[in-house]
């Protein structure tokens, strides 16, 4: 079932991304990428805060903390394949 609305969520980006010029397009590109670059180091240190802080006190909040921002950089990255894709059918 939930690949059934990962399908949808990337049929709709790719009829958004097709609005747009290919210059605005390498734009977006580079801005995600970035901002996905940042949200992985952000998701790794808070991994590692998690470990300690299970280590020092055990399982508490900082111990999930991490799991629900991993989502958030899953549709990151297909946005950011979206991109490439439909810069390619632009080619």
């Amino acid at each position: 079932m939930s690949g059934f609305f990962i399908k949808k969520h990337l049929e709709i980006m790719a009829s958004e991304f097709s609005t747009y010029t290919k210059e605005e397009l390498l734009k977006k590109l580079k801005k995600q990428k970035r901002f996905f670059i940042i949200k992985i180091v952000v998701i790794i240190l808070m991994i590692i805060l998690a470990i300690f802080s299970t280590i020092e006190n055990g399982i508490s909040f900082h111990t999930f903390l991490p799991l629900f921002f991993i989502p958030m950089s899953i549709f990151m990255y297909l946005d950011i394949n979206n991109i490439k894709k439909e810069l390619k059918t632009r080619k």
